[in-house]
C-alpha cells in the first residue's frame, strides 16, 4: 500500500466500543475494544468519538491526522492485540498467506 491522503476516512474493522481516544507519546490514537479479546488501535488519527461510544463494522471512526508523523508521507499504523498480545492485523483480513516450511536442498 502506498502513501495515504490525510483526508482518508478510517473505518471500524469490527463492531465494538471505543476504549481510548488520546495521545500516546506524541501521536493521536484511537482504540476500539471488539470483544473476544480483540483490541484495534489506529494512529495517527483525529476522531470526535469518546470513550464508551459504540461503533459498528464499517463505521467511519477517524481521519488520518496531518501531523505528527515520523514518515515523509502520511501513513496509518493499525495495531491489533488479542488478550493483550500484539498479532498481525493481516491475519484478520484474509490477506496473509500461511508460512510454508520447505526442505533444504540435499547437499
Amino acid at each position: 500500500m502506498g502513501p495515504l491522503e490525510t483526508s482518508v476516512s478510517i473505518r471500524a474493522p469490527a463492531e465494538g466500543e471505543v476504549s481510548f481516544v488520546g495521545v500516546v507519546v506524541d501521536r493521536p490514537v484511537l482504540s476500539i475494544r471488539h470483544g473476544d479479546g480483540y483490541l484495534s488501535s489506529f494512529e495517527p488519527v483525529e476522531s470526535s468519538l469518546q470513550v464508551g461510544d459504540r461503533v459498528s463494522t464499517g463505521d467511519p471512526v477517524a481521519t488520518l491526522a496531518v501531523s505528527p508523523s515520523h514518515c515523509a508521507t502520511p501513513c496509518l499504523h493499525w495495531g491489533v492485540r488479542l488478550y493483550g498480545e500484539y498479532i498481525n492485523p493481516l491475519l484478520l483480513t484474509g490477506d496473509l498467506e500461511p508460512s510454508v516450511l520447505l526442505p533444504l536442498d540435499d547437499r
